[in-house]
């Protein structure tokens, strides 16, 4: 660690060379740049570097290398653990650095590495044109996919890594690297599932999809019919095309009932098709396509817990687990808190195998997600979430998406990117990463 005299020297140099802004402990501003998703993370960087372009970021590593700091990055800042703004590191911030730039013609979009889904879908939605990721808005792009997340158009066009194009990247030496195909092939190789173990992605090309429609509705159950519409919503899609997706929820839209969020890359004509089975079904209301994504969107400020698991198939007993464990949700409605089933398979599955995802195969997967105001609750709302997991262990593949856990240690890290990978992506951490400076995150350990 360096000298107190060398650490304030490089501050003020590191304040007049950024374009962008930097804060420290008691500067105004502060408190806002190191805020996350959950309330319950009070972690306080030594610094945080809000960057506006690649420079900053690496005039940011250099300042963090010089006084031995380790680097943290904040994308969109939805990561559970809260491991951007760690305690005592360097926060590099990529918010300002959010520009999207599509390529109609070509069918890509270069992706700076602050983006989040809201803008990204905002820029592709003009031409047609769509990139695989979540619905909830407020996710940075480059952590969902580098993270290996999971969305809802998986079973139409395979999960969002798999259209990964090239990466920017800034290294732990202050170097700026280009990884494809066929640039750093190796490096490329690890960034499907890595997340931010190698570097600061400061831009993402993606591959986009044609899609001109896409329909989108929420039906709404009583608690007595949770079971059948479970049963029913797998039938959907064990029968339907690749082009449907959605979920299961409860609870859902802030009140005690169910909600089937049903998808379809596609028009609406054909999603009503699909959805006849669901619509026989005794509902409370059925909510249009914009007001139906809310239900996945999440904002900031109550304290959070969550995990997930990747479920081999969805029996009846599974389904009686899922709803009993729902309907015991520990927290008042509304609180934010859901528990979440959703599908896998169609062009996911079948997706290019050579990548570190193992949980492609999964055909569906139980998201356990409490959120909650009161700290009184804190215990109630992980106990659940532990149980919840421990419900559907039977069926479990092994696998997960890192993007859906916090920290729940190393086994579940290399659950997350595949037993047989680890040694190979522990070479690629050794050469671009070997101090392990980028370890604010699902580590990779360098050997």
């Amino acid at each position: 660690m360096a000298s107190l005299s060398k650490a304030r020297a490089a501050l003020v140099a590191l304040r007049e060379d950024l374009v962008g802004e930097v804060f420290a402990p008691g500067d105004p501003g502060y408190d806002e740049a190191r805020t996350v998703f959950s309330g319950m993370i009070e972690l306080r960087p030594a610094v945080i570097a809000r960057c506006a372009d690649e420079g900053d970021v690496v005039r940011a590593v250099r300042f963090a290398r010089d006084l031995d700091l380790r680097i943290a990055v904040r994308g969109g800042g939805h990561g559970l653990a809260g491991t951007a703004p760690t305690e005592g590191a360097l926060l590099v911030d990529l918010r300002r650095m959010h520009e999207v730039t599509v390529d109609p013609a070509g069918e890509a979009a270069r992706v700076e590495g602050g983006a989040t889904m809201g803008r990204l879908h905002r820029a592709t939605r003009p031409y047609g044109l769509a990139a695989n990721g979540t619905a909830a808005a407020a996710v940075g792009v480059a952590g969902f996919v580098l993270g290996g997340g999971t969305g809802l158009l998986d079973r139409a066009f395979g999960l969002a890594v798999d259209s990964l194009i090239a990466v920017e990247l800034v290294t732990a030496g202050a170097e700026r690297i280009h990884a494809s195909p066929d640039e750093n092939p190796e490096l490329f190789w690890a960034l499907h599932g890595g997340g931010g173990n190698f570097g600061i992605a400061t831009a993402l090309t993606l591959e986009l999809h044609e899609l001109p429609e896409f329909s989108v509705a929420l039906l709404l159950y009583r608690p007595e019919f949770g079971r059948e519409l479970v049963r029913t919503f797998r039938e959907i899609i064990r029968t339907g095309p690749g082009q449907v997706s959605g979920a299961v929820t409860y609870p859902a839209s802030g009140r005690p009932v169910y909600g089937a969020l049903l998808t379809y890359a596609g028009g609406e004509a054909d999603l009503r098709k699909v959805a006849e089975p669901l619509l026989a079904l005794p509902y409370e209301a059925m909510l249009p396509g914009a007001e139906a994504l809310r239900l996945l969107d999440c904002f900031p400020g109550l304290r959070a817990h969550w995990s997930a698991e990747c479920l081999t198939d969805l029996p009846d007993a599974l389904v009686d687990a899922f709803c009993a464990r729902a309907e015991a949700v520990p927290v008042p409605v509304p609180s934010g808190s859901r528990y979440t089933l959703f599908p896998g398979g169609g062009a996911a599955a079948t997706g290019p195998a050579r990548y570190p995802v193992p949980y492609r195969d999964a055909s569906w997967t139980a998201h356990p997600f409490a959120r909650w105001a009161d700290p009184a609750d804190d215990e109630r709302a992980l106990a659940w979430v532990r149980d919840a997991r421990a419900d559907v262990r039977p069926w479990t593949t092994g696998a997960v998406c890192l993007g859906l856990v916090g920290d729940e240690g190393p086994e579940r890290v290399g659950a997350g990117l595949g037993a047989g990978n680890l040694l190979r992506l522990e070479k690629v951490k050794r050469t671009y990463d070997p101090d392990n400076v980028f370890r604010c995150n699902h580590n990779i350990r360098p050997v």
